[in-house]
């Protein structure tokens, strides 16, 4: 069996278990490890994922932030004395994050249904970005307005309650429900 296709069984096992309403806003977040190199084969499986968790019972809606930091600074007002003193970004970094929250928030509004799966994609476009532009920032600003399960795709690594973007950072401590191809801690 293939990594992704192991991390899909994992996922299906999870989705279809019976969920728990009174959980903690973070015990909502599942978050779905893989190495890296496996980004463009877990695309690749996306609508598995969503076929696994519409046969479960439950909605599913995707949230692609990928792009979202080229989005907003393509549409922004500075982009060109931005691009032409890259240190002045870092000044920015906290308006792309507010924009950032702003849109994850407003899908996770459309899909209030408690028994439906938001999952957010290209967590590992957010590595780089600075101390302002983190993904367990981003879980904390909107893990209030999670209804049903917000689940993270997450490139990286998972020791305990640790979590690894890209294998890179130093991680931090999450209550988030890890989901990966070896098994899954419910």
């Amino acid at each position: 069996m293939s990594y992704i296709n192991e991390l899909l069984a994992q996922y299906q096992r999870t989705v279809a278990l019976p969920w728990q309403q009174n959980l903690a806003p973070p015990q909502r977040i599942w978050m779905v490890i893989y190495p890296p190199e496996h980004e463009r084969r877990l695309r690749l499986h996306l609508p598995a994922f969503k076929t696994v968790t519409t046969e479960a019972g439950h909605g599913w809606a995707l949230i692609d932030i990928t792009t979202s930091f080229e989005d907003w600074m393509g549409s922004h007002e500075y982009r060109d004395a931005y691009f032409e003193d890259p240190e002045l970004l870092e000044t920015a970094m906290p308006a792309f994050f507010d924009e950032l929250v702003t849109k994850v928030r407003a899908e996770l509004v459309k899909y209030t249904a408690a028994e439906g799966v938001v999952a957010v994609l290209g967590a590992g476009a957010l590595f780089g970005l600075g101390d302002a532009v983190k993904v367990s920032a981003l879980l904390n600003a909107v893990n209030d307005s999670v209804a049903g399960r917000l689940l993270v795709f997450f490139p990286g690594q998972h020791e305990g309650n640790n979590y690894r973007l890209l294998d890179a950072r130093d991680g931090w401590d999450y209550m988030a429900i890890p989901i990966a191809a070896g098994g899954s801690v419910l």
